[in-house]
Order: structure tokens, then sequence, then C-alpha cells
């Protein structure tokens, strides 16, 4: 077995939004003892939205069917929908498309996407108000450690730019049919929280999204109309993870669950017309859990 893209595909997704749902985009290529084109279909399940540490107060669980092609040359395009299984909400509540290139070099693996993401407009997920993002990253494969550094930027509806940066580290480790691994690994990631305002301004704090922006109120009876977070344009550390990814493969099916744990960093000031609130961040626990199947056209 050829071990392709150990952590990259892993970390590249993640800028996605899809971190766990597509960990087996990276997994079918090292399956494949052959460079071919291959296609990858999935479905998963994660139990909250969660995005640099900050989620939204009402818990947003997903099932996540994708589809995608992948290309011998390193091209690749694929698209998903997030269904919201909320006891008060079902709905689609996303779709995703991206395109992009991976490359891999002996020790040293790379790749840059654009994704366009297509939200529904009641959506309350912590990035509901991004529209695409354009990500890259870079991975050294020192064999006792995978070292990987990334960098994205992310534009959201009606805000400025985010760009965020990342540095992660783990090894995998599998058994010796190679059947069955496990990729402890810790991560850390700065950045802007500018989709972090345009969140809050659209759905937090009284502002839900289908019910009139800045018309409802908060407890008692404050008017929330417009937000501000001092930080939002500054560059901090946003979070530090701990995550715990498990895969099997039997076939061209690939089982995969992955345990996260957030701790979220830089709490945010956030200013309304009557009230300066200084935000408490925990940390999180959720987890994804998913089936893929890959095949050869």
């Amino acid at each position: 077995m050829k071990t392709k893209y150990k952590m990259v595909l892993l970390i590249f997704l993640f800028f996605q939004g899809y971190l766990f749902s597509q960990n087996s985009k990276r997994s079918a290529k090292e399956i494949s003892t052959k460079n071919e084109s291959y296609f990858l279909t999935d479905i998963s399940y994660i139990n909250d939205a969660v995005f640099m540490g900050r989620r939204d107060s009402v818990k947003a669980p997903y099932i996540l069917p994708s589809v995608g092609y992948y290309d011998k040359s390193g091209f690749f395009l694929d698209a998903s929908a997030s269904y919201l299984t909320s006891s008060e909400e079902n709905r689609v509540d996303l779709f995703l498309l991206s395109a992009g290139y991976l490359f891999n070099d002996s020790s040293l693996s790379g790749g840059i996407s654009g994704t366009g993401y297509f939200f529904n407009g009641d959506s309350y997920n912590v990035r509901s108000e991004t529209v695409g993002d354009i990500s890259g990253f870079l991975t050294l494969d020192l064999k006792s450690i995978e070292i990987s550094l990334l960098a994205s930027t992310f534009f959201n509806d009606g805000s400025s730019a985010d760009i965020f940066a990342g540095l992660m580290l783990g090894h995998t480790f599998s058994t010796t049919d190679n059947t069955f691994f496990i990729s402890p690994t810790i991560a850390v990631y700065a950045g802007s929280q500018n989709f972090y305002e345009a969140y809050y301004n659209s759905s937090r704090l009284g502002n839900r999204k289908g019910k009139g922006q800045g018309q409802n109120t908060t407890s008692g009876s404050t008017v929330i109309t417009e937000v501000i977070i001092e930080e939002a344009s500054k560059f901090n550390m946003l979070d530090l993870e701990v995550s715990l990814p498990l895969q099997y493969y039997y076939n061209h099916f690939i089982f995969s669950f992955s345990p996260v744990l957030a701790m979220p960093q830089s709490s945010a000031t956030i200013t309304t017309e009557d009230a300066v609130i200084e935000e408490d961040l925990d940390s999180v626990f959720y987890f994804s859990a998913g089936i893929s199947y890959w095949f050869n056209p």
C-alpha cells in the first residue's frame, strides 16, 4: 500500500468544514496501489457544527452525503450537502462545491482548492455568512512525525474576508495488515473573526435569519440591530484541537470515526447598542462517523 496523503486531505478539507466527513478522500488514494483516477462516495454524521472552536448555542447535527472525482493528474471535483437533523428543524442546510489540485513528491505533499458555500437562508451554522474560500497546505512526512502548515482565505457575505493559518502535528499507526489506522493529532489555528461578527449579526443574540434580522429580542427587551466584535479584524490564536481519527478498510469500503476536543482561544468582546459582553468560551467535544466507498471509473 502506498502511504499517499496520510495527513494531507484531512488537513486540506478542514478549512472546507469537512474535516470528518471527507477523511476518506485521502484514504481511497492510500488504498489504491496504482496511480489511477477514482470516484469516492461518502455519507457521514457529525453531532455539531464547530468551526475554530466556535458554535451556535443551538446544536447543529448534520448528515453529510458527498461524491467526488479524483483524477490521477491530481485535480479533483467534489459536491457535498449538509442535512440538518435537529429536533426543531429538518432541512438541507448547506451545499458545497469544491475543486482543486493535490500533489505528492516523496516526503512532501501539498494542494490548493477553491470552495463555494450555499447556505440555507435560515441557517444558524457559525459559518453561515461564508460564501467561499481558497485554501492550501504543505505536509512534510518525517516518518516519526508529520508536520503540516496550512493557510486559507474565507470570503464572507457583507463583511471583510478572513485569513487563517494552522500548524498540525500527527503520526499514523497501522496494523500489520494495513486495514486499521489511528492518527493522534494536535493542531493550533489562528486567524481573524470577521466570519464570527457576520454570524452574530445574522444569527445570534436574537437576530435569527428567518425571523427578520434585528427584529427579535434576547433575554428581557433588548433589541439587537448591530453587533460589533472588537477583535474581528485582528489575527489571534483561535483554537487548539486534539483529535484521534480512526479508520478501518474493508475491500473498497472505509469506515471512520473521529473524536475531537476543541479548546477555543481569544474570547471576543461583543458590543451591542445596550451592552458590552465578554464572551465565555468553553471547550467542546464533538465527533463524526462515516462510511465511504471508492471505485475506479
